[in-house]
């Protein structure tokens, strides 16, 4: 509770980075058959439900994905925080009269000041978020002095670099340097025998350092780049190159996101631990034996399997998963024919609550043959889809769904929703299908609807809504973007 306190005012946490900060501090540590991370998943459950966290947005499986901390909480927790010297918040301007021995200490928006020299011998927590400064001389400064150094958050920062300096951080187990300029990350890093998180996610950085298998406790590696910040081209986002010695790294449970090479699947069959793995750059001579280890990982959870290119055909044969956890699947690039009917989707299929597709060609009635498979989806993405030209929702279409998002789909030019489909849904995206000229008979059926957005369509979209009046029908909808 208190740790939240030390973010900006409405700052968003993800479920994720809070429940990573949280085992890193050592708030949440192993119970019986728990992981730390499950504990603390448990503690964030339990602030919500206690009102201490407003739920912004939820996940495929009914969880928080993101939340924040209401004003008037957060200024209570901030004056508990002081009053037990738990951690200050505060700006840049103010913060040369924080005491020497604070422990945790968060200065967002920080200028430039090289000139200044801060020391805080005992502080175990840094959050910098939004740095408006690139120098490093601060940082530099504070990290040569703080020895005890528990978490550094950097996220959305203007820095261009990591003190070398860093690797002397034998505490260190958090590093978040997502959506920052860092080019390269200094050797040194392999020096962190207890990080626990290294959060590189959308920086420049293009290369892992040579040495980083060498830290045996990660336990989360997020590391991949935009190439694209439009997000339009298929490779949109690149993978890191799977460091040598991968499989020494025996408790990473999260990897995101490495591109395939041919010893890749021989690496991961030894990493056991693993929930969460993302893969690009994969080619058809790789599914095999590479489909096959990632089918025998027993607790994997989230998959995302992303060709070497829009044209790189994948076969899902091997893909027959031992987890009963796997929930979230993620699939980018062409298939092979019959995918549907392998047990990825045959046998799996109601396992799965997010499915991911993208840059594929399905075919005709591709939403029901989905339907009929994946009985259990609350979330459904199907972006850049060919192979059909009307996109029906038969009467019994995905009674649990509560997300659909059709996006970039030029061959549509008609969208059917029977009455009884979508039973529950609260949010339906339809998104740059330039074909479709009339309003989706039934529609106005979807009753639960709390987002609509009805974007870049036929330029006749617009008149059809207007001339059957839909804007009376939809004035359930909370939320309407048209």
């Amino acid at each position: 509770f208190l740790y939240c306190s030390l973010f900006p005012e409405d700052h968003l946490f993800s479920r994720d980075t809070l429940i990573w900060l949280w085992v890193a501090e050592g708030f949440a540590v192993r119970k019986q058959h728990s992981t730390p991370e499950d504990v603390a998943d448990r503690y964030l459950r339990e602030l919500i439900q206690r009102n201490m966290l407003d739920v912004v947005e939820n996940d495929d499986l009914g969880r928080a994905s993101s939340c924040k901390m209401h004003d008037l909480v957060r200024d209570l927790a901030l004056s508990i925080a002081k009053e037990e010297k738990f951690g200050f918040s505060n700006d840049y301007g103010t913060m040369i009269e924080m005491e020497r021995d604070v422990r945790r200490l968060s200065s967002c928006g920080w200028e430039n000041n090289d000139v200044l020299k801060l020391k805080f011998p005992r502080l175990r927590t840094l959050v910098s978020l939004r740095a408006m400064s690139p120098s490093t001389y601060m940082l530099s400064s504070i990290l040569s002095e703080s020895n005890y150094l528990t978490v550094l958050e950097l996220q959305d920062s203007e820095i261009t670099e990591v003190p070398e300096s860093i690797g002397n951080l034998f505490n260190l187990r958090y590093i978040g340097l997502r959506r920052t300029k860092v080019k390269t990350l200094p050797q040194s890093v392999e020096k962190l025998s207890n990080l626990h998180t290294l959060d590189i996610k959308q920086t420049k950085i293009e290369k892992l350092p040579k040495g980083i298998a060498k830290v045996k406790k990660l336990r989360h590696l997020i590391a991949d780049r935009y190439a694209d910040e439009t997000q339009s081209r298929f490779q949109y986002f690149v993978g890191m190159q799977a460091p040598k010695n991968l499989s020494n790294m025996e408790e990473l449970q999260t990897l995101e996101t490495v591109q395939a090479s041919k010893d890749l699947a021989e690496q991961l069959s030894k990493l056991l631990k693993l929930r969460r793995v993302w893969i690009d750059n994969i080619s058809y001579t790789d599914c095999a034996k590479l489909f096959a280890t990632l089918s025998n990982m027993q607790l994997l959870s989230s998959l995302l399997i992303s060709a070497r290119n829009e044209n790189e055909a994948l076969c899902f044969e091997e893909l027959r998963p031992k987890s009963k956890e796997l929930h979230k699947l993620i699939i980018r690039g062409q298939w092979a024919k019959q995918t549907l009917d392998y047990p990825i989707f045959r046998y799996h299929g109601t396992q799965l609550n997010y499915l991911a597709l993208s840059w594929c060609y399905l075919g005709e009635d591709m939403l029901g043959i989905l339907s009929s498979r994946l009985e259990n989806l609350t979330c459904l993405r199907l972006n850049n889809i060919h192979g059909t030209k009307t996109l029906v929702l038969d009467a019994k279409a995905f009674p649990r769904l509560k997300m659909l998002e059709l996006m970039h789909m030029p061959d549509v030019n008609q969208i059917k929703i029977m009455n009884g489909a979508l039973p529950v849904i609260e949010g339906l995206y339809i998104v740059s299908l330039s074909g479709v000229e009339s309003v989706p008979p039934g529609i106005e059926t979807l009753r639960t609807l709390k987002k609509l957005w009805l974007l870049n369509l036929h330029k006749n979209f617009k008149a059809d809504w207007i001339e059957r009046e839909m804007q009376q029908k939809m004035q359930h909808v909370p939320e309407l973007h048209m």
